[in-house]
């Protein structure tokens, strides 16, 4: 008797693999923790920096926070691997976004809220990847030459989806290592404009307070003494008082942590208007709310400096977008 069938997989799904529990052997002491579970478990290292993210790995039975973390003989690494899904973008001309410049090193991307900037969970098609790849199809190449991610080609940093802004993405080999090299070291210029609630006492400061995964929910980021360092410089803009206390900022990145303008400025008391995963509801005035498109954040990274691989210091600048505009034109101080 044929066995009943079981749930079906997801379109594109491969079938899931037992979860990894096991000592780490000797031939991979020392090894970073991301490479020894893309090692044993065949997952791309895209996907293991993911799990890493969502609290999937665990050496001794205590989540790992940061994906360059070693390890040890001997170490229990306990790992929950997801069913695999093909994640392979494919050129999709439809994707709407929007370029400040391009040459034959790289590409300075403006990229709309709304769009994910690559393939992952619950997001497998258009994303800012595949319309890369329908208007630079030479992105491909970076993955035959053994640069970076096959499934995010080109791509050195990203922004969050309800975030709006500048993104760089690079077209060859070199332009790739020294890109990613700029924003390991910090040294790449990022600059956001982001509406926060409340009226912000000083006119400028800094953020320094490290970055990690939250204990309490994995699929957040908090402030905690044990995360990595993490800094965020700000300067006041504009101060409102109608209909709601708000404050414009520029705020500058100073290391480069997941989610650090939206923790750093929660942290303070002083949540981004529309982020609701670390400002809950005084971040969403309903008088600004009613102007915004669901799931945007009033952050838009509005500058990028960085070492071109040709040569020089290059900026580039990103107007305000029309939706967020539009709320600033209604708020009066």
């Amino acid at each position: 008797m044929n066995a009943p069938a079981g749930p079906a997989s997801p379109p594109g799904a491969l079938p899931s693999p037992d979860p990894l529990d096991l000592a780490v052997p000797a031939a991979l002491a020392g090894a970073r923790v991301d490479r020894v579970v893309a090692l044993l478990s065949g997952l791309p290292r895209g996907a293991v920096a993911e799990l890493v993210e969502a609290g999937g790995v665990r050496l001794d039975g205590v989540p790992v926070t940061a994906r360059s973390r070693t390890v040890r003989r001997g170490q229990r690494l306990q790992v929950e691997v997801p069913g695999r899904v093909d994640d392979t973008p494919s050129p999709d001309p439809s994707v709407d976004y929007g370029v400040v410049h391009e040459d034959a090193e790289l590409v300075v991307v403006d990229k709309p809220a709304g769009l994910v900037v690559h393939h992952g969970a619950g997001h497998r098609g258009g994303t800012l990847v595949d319309g890369l790849l329908a208007r630079f199809p030479d992105l491909v190449r970076l993955a035959d030459d053994g640069v970076g991610d096959p499934g995010r080609p080109g791509i050195v940093h990203r922004l969050d989806k309800g975030t709006s802004g500048l993104l760089v993405v690079a077209r060859t080999p070199g332009a790739y290592r020294l890109l990613s090299k700029q924003f390991r070291a910090h040294s790449a210029g990022r600059e956001y404009l982001a509406l926060v609630a409340g009226s912000m006492d000083a006119d400028e400061g800094t953020i320094d307070a490290p970055i990690g995964r939250s204990t309490r929910q994995r699929t957040r980021m908090a402030v905690t003494t044990r995360g990595r360092q993490a800094r965020t410089g700000y300067r006041v803009v504009t101060r409102f008082s109608y209909p709601v206390q708000c404050t414009l900022l520029e705020a500058r990145l100073d290391t480069g942590r997941t989610h650090q303008v939206r923790v750093h400025l929660a942290a303070i008391g002083h949540p981004v208007i529309g982020d609701e995963r670390y400002g809950g509801p005084v971040a969403r005035p309903r008088s600004i709310m009613a102007l915004m498109p669901p799931g945007r954040l009033f952050l838009h990274a509005f500058r990028l400096s960085l070492d071109h691989p040709g040569g020089g210091r290059r900026s580039w600048d990103s107007p305000l977008p029309d939706d967020l505009a539009g709320v600033l034109a209604g708020l009066s101080s």
